[in-house]
């Protein structure tokens, strides 16, 4: 479920505590949490309505100026449902502390690393895990469409290999691609010296 930058700013300032979603099936489920990049949204209850039965009051508190603009946002399709969603802000997104922790001592280094080392063997197409590391700290700010052709991997795949650093602390997403973390530094650091010969 994602979130436009407006609407999270109004999350956060409790301004709005609403969403609506046309879904085949629920994205999201009562209870559970999504990371985003103004922090922790928590999820409410979950429930199918009809478009006609929001009141304007809902149609407010999603953040839309009035009930034309809530139903242009509306995706069509008749195989969906509309969703009324509450959310809320529940805390700061716990990557941003992560990220900026670098002052590793040698067994956290060697946690991290074997975290890595795990999605590696994991991944059934070998070690990528330095790779990406080492291409972001070459071309920060690059598009991921063009990182993603310079490793030959399909740019949702791709995205979705950096989120899995993200959510360790090493990557930090920027306006226009990406960028290491301190964290990710110091570790990409270890790893190269590492692979260096003696």
């Amino acid at each position: 479920m994602l979130f436009s930058a407006v609407v999270l700013d109004g999350i956060v300032a409790g301004r709005i505590d609403l969403a609506f979603r046309r879904w085949r099936r629920p994205d999201v489920r009562a209870g559970s949490r999504i990371t985003t990049a103004a922090g922790v949204v928590g999820i409410g209850e979950v429930a199918v309505v009809e478009p006609a039965d929001v009141p304007d009051a809902d149609v407010a508190r999603a953040g839309f100026a009035d009930r034309a603009s809530f139903e242009r946002s509306l995706r069509a399709g008749e195989d969906r449902r509309l969703y009324r969603v509450e959310v809320r802000h529940v805390g700061e997104d716990p990557r941003v502390a992560l990220r900026d922790a670098d002052d590793l001592a040698d067994d956290e280094l060697a946690a991290v690393v074997a975290g890595l080392r795990g999605l590696d063997a994991r991944s059934g197409r070998g070690a990528w895990t330095a790779d990406v590391l080492a291409l972001i700290a070459d071309r920060p700010g690059v598009r991921a469409a063009d990182l993603a052709e310079q490793v030959g991997r399909e740019v949702p795949k791709f995205k979705s290999d950096v989120r899995t650093l993200k959510s360790r602390g090493l990557t930090e997403s920027l306006e226009t691609g990406y960028r290491l973390s301190a964290r990710g530094r110091r570790v990409l650091d270890h790893l190269r010296r590492a692979d260096q010969p003696g």
